[in-house]
């Protein structure tokens, strides 16, 4: 209101309920290895936006008899707008300068569409790539939240007039059944898509507006009659179960985090947990304030974080990720170093642009102006990154940056002959080197680790009476086991039917050799490593000449080519002396490997093979070898690095047993 803004009663709960949240949010972003679960900060987020905008707008429409639209989304605007353009300006300015031209196109993309409130919708039709950084690497990440809160500020106003009527006291039963009908709708296509579309299950508006009506219904059922937020001591006798309620509420939230990661099919029904965590410790505030959960979110330290938790939620992520591009380090001690500067950032974002502006009057006296000017701010900020992006762009087309790309692209044939389908479906493709009518065949068999291998491979097969088949499947462990797969958000199915297939097909084959390799996954546990690749390995011994598993290749902290773009454009001061390089020591992987080894004595026509001191000798990975790019992102070599090891690979073998057979004309392929 011009003269009288509205605001419900302060509640200490709920501020440090917000810290609650930011510091799970802050905590899974930063590795921390007991939160796995720490993303459920933001399901916490929006029941506190559905309960506190409720209280809002209801407590206005119910003692004016109207709404004033314009001067909500005013609010709205000075309250959020200006800390996330600084934000995205800012972290524009650092990623030109840190990342590689070829990194800049998608984050500009992201940013542009941030400015607009629209990055959640831009993440959820994202198109993905097997081989492109996923949008776990995109420095804007984060504001998907943000977008869907803003569309819900869009909707909810004129939803709440709509269900009030004319008469608000009389309309508030109707208003109870429309947000019940919301929460049972938007909940069931939720747990619905999860399944079936994950990507819109979890960045659309519409999915998440359940959360929202949970925290509205929290305020209409929980509120004391004329008052917007109840402040005071306990209230008869719903205080003591309310008091239990909070505290079960809090546990409820705390084990999402601790218990939750991100190889589960989210939100769908388990963010009731989170959700239904929020709503208890809301009510319980709403009518024990001084006591129970409710003194506990009041101490001190929490209020202080929970003031600047949308600040923090800004800074943490893009600083997380630019710190990782600045010294290509992972370590938490680093990880550490970076969310003390996010936080840092954050408290400089609140006292100097979010606090003072939030608190601006001329913002509600000139309403009109207000929000023309924040669309014209929205839009500048809109081009300047569609700039960004034009200017990368231009910048990738230098010599270097040429090589650099050309790294990224330099994957086996396979892909370009259509052989690997990822998760796009179970079909079994096969790509064969060499004559159909050769005397041998040898068979690649494995997810993207053993396809990196081919170069390799068909130089070693690359001679008279030999052929050689490829099945691979991209992210497709060669273990007997469900998978469940963060990319695609649910359980890869299609792995399961492919490998099934695959296995059957090569037993109907009868192969001389066959090598199978798959990635040092961490998704499964010791004895499903070894029980899930006994039962591979049963299933095509006995048909099968010789056995070959694959270890794994090392894994960087870094994209290669990336890494070695960022360097050639950044100032000298800037470099630190430090080379595209990272240790190959991995304990997990040294694991796998020994429990493939276990697998494999069962049988006596398997071995295991280790290429590893040749991809990374002396134990350290290097982004480039002796002039040549070793790898074309982080975790695959590339495809002429792959094939400078085919003599190497081939000694390893050691096929001398078996005869020429008959003469045939060099490779050539050929698509089934």
């Amino acid at each position: 209101m011009s003269g009288n803004e509205y605001r419900l009663g302060y509640r200490s709960d709920i501020e440090g309920l917000r810290a609650v949240a930011i510091l799970l949010v802050v905590a899974v972003h930063a590795g921390v290895p007991w939160l796995g679960g720490g993303f459920v900060g933001v399901d916490v987020f929006f029941v506190l936006s559905g309960f506190l905008i409720t209280g809002l707008l209801v407590q206005e429409i119910t003692d004016t008899g109207r709404l004033r639209f314009a001067e909500f989304y005013v609010r709205r605007l000075r309250r959020l707008l200006p800390a996330l353009i600084v934000m995205l300006l800012v972290v524009r300015a650092l990623a030109a300068l840190l990342l590689a031209p070829g990194e800049q196109g998608g984050q500009a993309s992201a940013a542009a569409m941030a400015a607009l409130w629209l990055s959640n919708v831009h993440f959820a039709f994202a198109r993905l790539d097997y081989f492109a950084p996923g949008t776990e690497t995109n420095l804007f990440l984060h504001t998907w939240s943000l977008g869907v809160e803003e569309q819900f500020y869009l909707i909810w106003p004129a939803l709440l007039v709509w269900l009030l009527g004319r008469d608000a006291h009389r309309g508030m039963a109707r208003l109870k059944v429309g947000m019940f009908i919301v929460l049972g709708v938007s909940l069931a296509a939720c747990v619905v898509l999860t399944y079936t579309a994950p990507q819109l299950a979890f960045y659309m508006m519409p999915l998440r507006a359940w959360q929202f009506a949970a925290g509205a219904l929290v305020w209409l059922y929980f509120r004391v009659p004329g008052q917007g937020l109840v402040v005071g001591p306990s209230q008869g006798r719903l205080s003591a179960p309310l008091r239990w309620a909070g505290w079960l509420g809090l546990a409820m939230v705390a084990a999402a985090g601790l218990a939750f990661d991100a190889r589960m099919p989210y939100p769908g029904i388990y963010s009731l947990l989170p959700t239904v965590g929020a709503v208890c410790v809301i009510a319980a505030g709403s009518f024990d304030s001084a006591f129970g959960v409710s003194r506990l979110l009041s101490w001190r330290p929490l209020q202080a974080i929970g003031r600047i938790s949308y600040s923090w939620y800004l800074w943490h992520w893009p600083i997380l990720l630019l710190g990782h591009a600045l010294k290509g380090s992972d370590s938490p001690l680093y990880r550490a170093a970076w969310v003390l500067l996010s936080l840092l950032l954050a408290v400089l974002s609140y006292r100097c642009i979010e606090s003072p502006i939030r608190h601006q009057q001329r913002w509600l006296l000139h309403r009109r102006a207000a929000i023309w000017g924040a669309l014209v701010l929205m839009v500048v900020t809109n081009v300047l990154c569609i700039r960004w992006y034009n200017q990368a762009s231009e910048r990738l087309h230098s010599p270097e940056q040429q090589r650099y790309a050309r790294a990224h692209g330099d994957a086996p044939i396979i892909y370009g002959m259509g052989c690997d389908d990822w998760y796009h479906s179970d079909r079994v493709l096969t790509c064969m080197f060499g004559p159909t009518n050769a005397t041998h065949t040898a068979v690649l068999l494995g997810d993207s680790i053993a396809g990196q291998w081919v170069p390799a491979v068909a130089k070693v097969f690359d001679k008279p009476g030999w052929r050689l088949l490829v099945l691979t499947k991209s992210s497709c462990p060669m273990v007997d086991e469900p998978f469940f797969y963060p990319r695609i958000g649910r359980e890869y199915t299609e792995c399961s039917t492919w490998r099934r297939r695959s296995l059957e097909q090569i037993a109907s084959i009868k192969p001389d050799v066959v090598l199978l390799g798959t990635v040092s996954t961490d998704d499964f546990t010791q004895a499903q490593w070894i029980d899930g690749t006994t039962k591979v390995l049963e299933s095509i011994t006995a048909s099968s000449g010789h056995i070959y598993v694959l270890r794994a290749t090392p894994h960087l902290s870094f994209d290669g080519p990336d890494c070695l773009a960022q360097h050639s454009g950044r100032p000298a001061w800037l470099s630190f002396g430090r080379a595209c390089s990272s240790s190959s020591t991995d304990e997990h992987a040294d694991l796998v490997y020994q429990w493939l080894q276990q697998a494999s004595r069962h049988f006596d026509n398997v071995k295991t093979v280790d290429m590893n001191d040749l991809v990374c000798p002396n134990g350290t990975c290097v982004a480039e070898q002796n002039g040549q790019i070793a790898f074309r992102d982080s975790q695959h070599m590339t495809s002429t690095f792959a094939a400078s090891l085919g003599p190497a690979l081939s000694d390893r073998l050691d096929l001398k047993g078996f005869s020429a057979g008959d003469r045939a004309a060099s490779a050539t392929l050929q698509t089934h």
